[in-house]
Order: C-alpha cells, then sequence, then structure tokens
C-alpha cells in the first residue's frame, strides 16, 4: 500500500496550490479518502473527505476555499486550495480511512 503526496510548496496569502494523492495497493474507487493537516503547535486538524457513499465534508477553517476531487481511473485524490491564508500553513495528508493508511506528508507554507 503506498500514498504519495505531491504539489505543495510555498505559496503567497490568497494564492492557490493543489495537492495531490497517488494511491497504489488497495482498492482506490470504493475507499473512503481524506485529507488532514498537522498544524504547526496545534496538532491534527482534518480538512477535508470523502465518505464510502461519495459525500464531501470540509471543516470550518476551510469551507468555501478548499475542494476535494478524486479520479478513480487514476487512483488519485485531489484538494485544491484557493485563497490561501498563513493560517494554512501545515504538512497536509492523505489517508485511506478504512484501513487507516496515511502519506508521507508534504509541506505546504503561505507567506508573503
Amino acid at each position: 500500500v503506498q500514498l504519495v503526496e505531491s504539489g505543495g510548496g510555498l505559496v503567497q496569502p490568497g494564492g492557490s496550490l493543489r495537492l495531490s494523492c497517488a494511491a497504489s495497493g488497495f482498492t482506490f474507487s470504493s475507499s473512503a479518502m481524506s485529507w488532514a493537516r498537522r498544524l504547526p503547535g496545534v496538532g491534527l486538524e482534518w480538512v477535508s473527505g470523502f465518505t464510502s457513499d461519495g459525500n464531501t465534508y470540509y471543516a470550518v477553517s476551510v469551507k468555501d476555499r478548499f475542494t476535494i476531487s478524486r479520479d478513480n481511473a487514476k487512483n488519485t485524490l485531489y484538494l485544491q486550495m484557493n485563497k490561501l491564508k498563513p493560517e494554512d500553513t501545515a504538512v497536509y495528508y492523505c489517508r485511506a480511512d478504512e484501513y487507516d493508511y496515511w502519506g508521507q506528508g508534504i509541506q505546504v507554507t503561505v507567506s508573503s
């Protein structure tokens, strides 16, 4: 099983990034998947996810700014992040919820 995040980096406030999570080794198309982030000095926060029946959910802090999507043909989960704020700075992880598999994490830094 492997989950590999990409697309992070440094962006100015108000900018955008798209994170990708390439999955392999399990049945991605039917799996509940989510994004979480580890905020400096705060801990782990759930950001967004797909439930097993395909519904999406978002943390209040990112709602209307972030959009989760998936391409089951490519076994890839995405997180489109718009209007980024300095408080979005964190290490972002994707997770296969039913298996508790985690990616290695990717840094997103929002700073001018």
